[in-house]
């Protein structure tokens, strides 16, 4: 009997799930609160591992083209000298190491993915209830008042999610940091990820393609306040003063009407199982991360290649549930935790002997620390 899943939420995770599950034959439904497939968010880096489970999917080769490949980071001072150019191991089977590009041209290609394998997209919907059945799947009314029934419900409504709330009770964790991100004219030196260690705070730069980068700042906000956004230009400016050289440029160029996002860095890594009663957790709902290895969005891709390639398969749903977490929980720890120790290493810079010391740690011994994340990650999904 052919499977038919309801996927919750239209991001990055949720329309790539649709792709892949469509493609397996599967009758899958998406649903999406919003009322058309708006973006929030700036830009996003896409790395190698993630990249191959876009190849997986067939889409490799558009992301590519809408985006900007590269394969080094550079780290510099606040100064913007450069401490270590970083060749990213990432890049293998002939897959870039690195793609940023637009979140928005990032999910047209989903969404058109998705309506390709015949996979429903409902926007300004979503689920009101959801009831367990007899046979093990999930009777759900949804906001438009239609009633179906699914033999799986999957979140990936973000790390807000109401529903791993609802069924679990678990909010994300404030890590103390947040970041602020700006798209800009691409600086013409901005070819590949640069960062710049400050004191107690970090910027970054990333290119989306030919002509936009998007500049980003990472900095502590004890108390996790919510800033109004007619003061987020002041505030970003303010907290950039410190930079010279690149970053200071950029800092000037910055005008008020700019789309400043900002956004607390939060974690979430739900324990095993991530699915009971009829519904998996996936994604940011399952395991928010930093984005220090820009790997949030890399897992929630290969959440959604590999539940498309584990379902496609014949044999009892719990059953194939239970392999398949059991194969994403120890590989989302690896980029969490990599993740949270650059976060928590470049944050610790709060005096001169201990800003000193992580620019020691950044020339001398970053390399081997990346280098050996990169070659967990380059496991096979």
């Amino acid at each position: 009997m052919k499977r038919r899943i309801l996927i919750i939420g239209g991001g990055i995770g949720g329309l790539a799930a649709g792709a892949a599950l469509g493609q397996q034959g599967i009758d899958t439904t998406v649903v999406e609160i919003q009322s058309e497939n708006l973006v929030a968010g700036v830009g996003i880096n896409i790395p190698g591992n993630a990249l191959r489970a876009l190849r997986q999917l067939g889409l490799l080769d558009e992301v590519l083209a809408h985006g900007f490949t590269f394969d080094r980071v550079d780290f510099h001072d606040s100064a913007s000298r450069l401490l270590l150019a970083l060749r990213s191991k990432l890049g293998v089977d002939g897959v870039p190491a690195n793609c940023a590009i637009q979140r928005k041209d990032l999910a047209r290609i989903l969404e058109k993915a998705c309506v390709d394998v015949g996979t429903t997209i409902r926007y300004g919907t979503s689920v009101e209830k959801m009831t367990t059945t007899a046979d093990g799947g999930v009777e759900t009314l949804l906001t438009d008042g239609s009633t179906e029934h699914y033999d799986l419900v999957v979140a990936f409504d973000g790390i807000r999610s109401s529903f791993r709330k609802a069924a679990l009770g678990i909010e994300p964790r404030f890590t103390g940091y947040s970041v602020w991100r700006v798209a800009l004219e691409r600086h013409p030196d901005v070819t590949r990820n640069m960062y710049f260690q400050g004191m107690g705070t970090k910027a970054g730069l990333f290119p989306l393609n030919t002509d936009v980068m998007y500049l980003l700042h990472v900095t502590p906000e004890p108390g996790n306040p919510r800033h109004a956004r007619e003061d987020f230009h002041g505030h970003l400016t303010q907290r950039l003063a410190g930079y010279t050289g690149l970053i200071g440029e950029l800092r000037d160029r910055i005008q008020p009407d700019d789309d400043i996002v900002y956004a607390p860095i939060e974690e979430v890594l739900l324990p095993l199982p991530w699915y009971q009663d009829g519904l998996l957790l996936l994604g940011d709902a399952a395991h928010a991360m930093a984005p220090h290895r820009t790997q949030g969005a890399a897992m929630a891709i290969e959440d959604a290649a590999v539940l498309g390639e584990t379902l496609g398969r014949d044999g009892d749903l719990r059953e194939l549930l239970a392999e398949f977490q059991d194969r994403r929980f120890g590989r989302a720890k690896i980029a969490q935790d990599a993740s949270r120790n650059i976060l928590l290493s470049e944050m610790n810079t709060t005096d001169q002997a201990s800003l000193d010391r992580q620019l020691d740690f950044i020339r001398n011994g970053l390399e081997a620390v990346a280098h050996q994340v990169d070659d967990a990650l380059n496991q096979p999904i």
